[in-house]
């Protein structure tokens, strides 16, 4: 018999007056939110501008929502197109189903799309919203708490998660909360991102990529645990082979960027001087030059003192 556990929602729908909005929709919504306002903060902190981060998500979010969706139908078709299902299910996004791996990807050119109009680095941005979305994913993992999805193996723990009804047939019970296990990790995630960029002035995407390779460090032994259907590889889920391959690339690139380009961006918006730069960029240059440039009145004093010179002297050859 449980001491505790985690009730599930009775419906995954809530109602702001007549209005119906789906919890899992509402997850995602707020994350955005959330992972917009942080990048703004640290982006003006890095010596961007108020609202770029917004203006650029503008074509990150539509991308990652498309390429998450994407992934999800891809690598689980037989959920929509086997026999006894609806194709017309798989746009329904709502109901849950996005791969964060086809989000980030797709969320990736479309912010790339953005920084290109804006001729901004995009690995500078991507530094900047990393602990943001990390906050995102944290928050969107609660909307399959509203789904009763994404839950592993039975279990009697205090913080064990009850299901009142499940899509895959199983019966009635408690099980692991894999959404809470990852909820927590990435909020583990983006606090070390933050204190990594602060200790060490990550730059050039290094932020970025240790926030990737933190999640799939935490995504490899939570999806272990998962137990809903899947498509398996050598014994392996294949997200579990997709966050060892990713994990890898991450710390690659954190590897050979360190080497190649150290330190952070000078300048990170056309036209701003960097906030945080660490190699004397432009505006260190601008500022060592205003120092050393004799102002006006100087000017104006060395030459009335040339001109009483020059005067004293012929007064004594005359």
């Amino acid at each position: 018999m449980e001491l505790a556990y985690i009730p599930s929602p009775s419906s995954g729908v809530l109602y702001l007056g007549p209005v119906p909005l789906r919890g899992y929709a509402f997850c995602i919504i707020i994350g955005v939110f959330v992972a917009v306002w942080l990048g703004n903060k640290r982006w003006i902190a890095r010596g961007g501008r108020a609202g770029t981060v917004a203006d650029i998500a503008v074509w990150a979010v539509p991308f990652g929502l498309i390429g998450g969706r994407l992934y999800h139908v891809i690598t689980d078709y037989q959920l929509y197109f086997s026999e006894g299902r609806d194709w017309v299910d798989a746009f329904k996004i709502w109901e849950g189903g996005l791969g964060i791996w086809g989000a980030i990807a797709f969320g990736a050119l479309g912010a790339w799309i953005g920084c290109r109009r804006r001729g901004i680095p995009l690995p500078a941005y991507a530094d900047a919203i990393a602990p943001g979305i990390a906050f995102a994913q944290a928050i969107g993992r609660w909307g399959n708490w509203f789904n009763q999805e994404l839950y592993g193996r039975a279990t009697d723990l205090p913080w064990a998660l009850e299901i009142t009804s499940s899509a895959d047939g199983r019966e009635p019970g408690t099980y692991h909360p894999t959404f809470l296990y990852e909820s927590l990790w990435c909020v583990g995630v983006a606090l070390l991102v933050i204190w990594a960029d602060r200790r060490f002035k990550l730059g050039h995407g290094r932020a970025f990529a240790l926030y990737v390779a933190a999640y799939c460090a935490g995504r490899f032994w939570i999806e272990y645990m998962r137990v809903d259907e899947a498509h398996h590889v050598l014994g392996l889920r294949l997200n579990n082979w997709t966050a060892v391959l990713v994990f890898l690339l991450a710390v690659l690139y954190i590897v050979l960027s360190a080497r190649k380009r150290p330190g952070r961006e000078d300048v990170v918006e056309p036209g701003v001087s960097g906030g945080e730069a660490t190699s004397g960029g432009e505006g260190e240059a601008v500022e060592k030059g205003e120092e050393d440039a004799p102002s006006e009145k100087e000017e104006s004093s060395e030459a009335e003192a040339e001109d009483s010179k020059d005067g004293a002297g012929s007064a004594k050859k005359s």
